[in-house]
């Protein structure tokens, strides 16, 4: 008996080792993501930093860029025209999302018809979370959460979105949607973001159900996912990958990995 735990312990350990190299350069399981990581020569725009080795496709990337785009069929501007600078930081969020092979350690499983597996609490550098609120503090939105909640039924011309809006945000008119996108909820106010979200932390959490998580650490530091690099000094979320992998913090605690690779008969044991 104590030797067949000696081997299952070193068959654990031995697992356990291989499942921290393999959230090292992996693709979630999701609505657009490629099954495995590798080089696309021809990302678009913001996308570009990770064309050496990406989890999206150059169509992907494109799509990225679109106000309305086919990727979610989301609007950016359900409350009327989002402000170019602000814009900026959702396109680079959606390129980190789509396209880097960098988030294994922050992946977790997402019961929803559009993809199976989500990022949780990815560490974002203070930085890249205030200059992001810093940008988009006058741009308008009327929900918190932009995971749930919408209005995707059809209407005319954005019929009843400005119901209770206030008299000096009446210019914030939403754009006319087409059928099927995100519209606001009726009694949603469209106010601008430094009210819908007070702190960078607020945006940076909350926009999207908690995928990022605000830190202090700073760009460089090796302890943060940046979502804006150079790719010409390499990719700095390689290295953040690999201490969380090998230190855990708040990486999630069982990644899609581990179960992938432990043996039914540890399993069992479990």
């Amino acid at each position: 008996m104590a030797a067949r735990w000696a081997v299952l312990g070193l068959l654990a350990a031995c697992v356990a080792s291989a499942a921290k190299e393999s959230v090292l350069n992996m693709c979630m399981d999701a609505k657009h993501h490629k099954t495995q990581p590798g080089p696309e020569g021809a990302l678009h725009g913001q996308c570009a930093p990770w064309k050496d080795n990406a989890c999206c496709t150059a169509e992907t990337s494109t799509g990225a860029h679109q106000d309305q785009s086919y990727l979610y069929d989301f609007n950016w501007n359900h409350c009327g025209a989002m402000p170019e600078k602000c814009k900026q930081h959702f396109i680079q969020d959606t390129c980190l999302y789509e396209c880097s092979p960098n988030l294994g350690p922050w992946i977790d499983q997402a019961d929803t018809s559009w993809r199976r597996e989500r990022i949780l609490n990815v560490p974002l550098c203070k930085e890249d979370c205030e200059l992001w609120w810093e940008d988009c503090k006058d741009a308008i939105t009327c929900k918190e959460n932009w995971h749930k909640g919408w209005n995707w039924t059809s209407a005319r011309d954005g019929e009843g979105w400005l119901e209770g809006v206030q008299p000096q945000l009446a210019h914030c008119r939403p754009l006319s949607p087409s059928p099927g996108t995100n519209r606001c909820p009726r009694g949603f106010i469209c106010q601008p973001f430094k009210y819908v979200f007070p702190r960078p932390g607020d945006l940076c959490e909350k926009i999207w159900s908690n995928s990022y998580k605000y830190t202090t650490e700073h760009r460089g530091g090796g302890r943060c996912i940046q979502m804006w690099f150079d790719p010409a000094n390499g990719n700095p979320n390689v290295a953040v990958a690999k201490y969380y992998a090998q230190n855990g913090g708040d990486a999630s605690p069982v990644p899609r990995a581990v179960l992938l690779l432990l043996p039914a008969a540890l399993l069992s044991l479990l």
